[in-house]
């Protein structure tokens, strides 16, 4: 059973849950992992030219024999890349993907951003220009803020597609207003990275103690046994983010492709996980982005 689809802004539909080639693959070859995911089901890579194994991403789709047009594969510009290099570093970036285009390309983060580079709106620019000449059926950006998002808006002649940013029930009281704003100006599509961190990162912190019962109900009302890592992946889709995890177990790779069978988490169990989240702020990358 494939993941259900979000439809973008542009009017292009996105898989509503990735495989993420950087954290655990960052620099190391992804070959065998991404493999694995797409003849487990996964059919959305997430890459990027800072993990530095694109090369590795397009070996792994050759590998598992998928055809191109069931594959949504996504690259981002690396950090501290100005306008100037937007364009030669999505065609070495399609080079080592051995891709004609990416369904999306995102700037990957706002800064560090030197003045020789221009502005966040130059940049912009040059990703509008690289989505006219088909080498990106879609463009968007991560790990921007409200301000960041302001700063391109009102020059833009594309609106970004999606700001993929971490999100989990440690940050979600800091990140909702970005989301809420990419909603309201646009309809930005939220896409999600860090998800698990209160499992994984920041285990034993007020989130803990709400998942149990979570995890029970589901349990009895799919009955098959629902694991927490499911709970959370509902809670990000219930937040209205498309997922992008990474695992280099296949049972793991198996369990998120299944949380979409999960039944819905109730307003009152949303609620629950929002208030033990609010009791702790935890965000795990791009610190510096966001001033902390």
């Amino acid at each position: 059973m494939s993941p259900p689809t979000v439809k973008l802004n542009d009017g292009t539909q996105i898989p509503a849950i990735g495989f993420g080639t950087g954290t655990a693959l960052f620099g190391r070859d992804a070959e065998n992992s991404v493999k694995r995911a797409i003849e487990c089901g996964f059919t959305h890579l997430d890459g990027a030219q800072a993990y530095d194994n694109e090369d590795s991403l397009g070996a792994g789709m050759k590998a598992a024999g998928k055809p191109r047009s069931e594959l949504y594969i996504v690259t981002k510009l690396k950090q501290g890349f100005g306008a100037a290099q937007v364009k030669p570093s999505l065609v070495e970036s399609l080079r080592k993907l051995d891709l004609d285009f990416v369904d999306l390309f995102l700037i990957h983060s706002p800064r560090p951003l030197k003045p020789e580079d221009g502005t966040l709106q130059d940049l912009w620019q040059a990703m509008e220009a690289v989505h006219a000449e088909g080498l990106a059926k879609s463009i968007g950006v991560s790990n921007f803020t409200v301000d960041d998002l302001k700063a391109i808006l009102p020059g833009a002649k594309i609106i970004p597609s999606v700001n993929q940013v971490e999100i989990h029930p440690y940050v979600w009281k800091a990140v909702e207003p970005i989301v809420t704003y990419g909603r309201e100006n646009g309809n930005i599509t939220p896409v999600s990275y860090g998800g698990l961190t209160p499992l994984v990162r920041a285990a034993g912190g007020p989130v803990d103690q709400v998942l149990p019962p979570i995890v029970e109900r589901l349990t009895k009302t799919l009955g098959k046994p629902v694991t927490p890592a499911q709970v959370l992946s509902k809670w990000v889709t219930h937040k209205g983010a498309i997922i992008v995890t990474t695992s280099s177990k296949e049972a793991r790779i198996k369990e998120y492709l299944e949380a979409f069978q999960v039944p819905d988490l109730t307003a009152q169990e949303i609620q629950a996980i929002d208030d033990a989240g609010a009791k702790l702020h935890k965000r795990i990358f791009m610190r510096h982005v966001f001033g902390e």
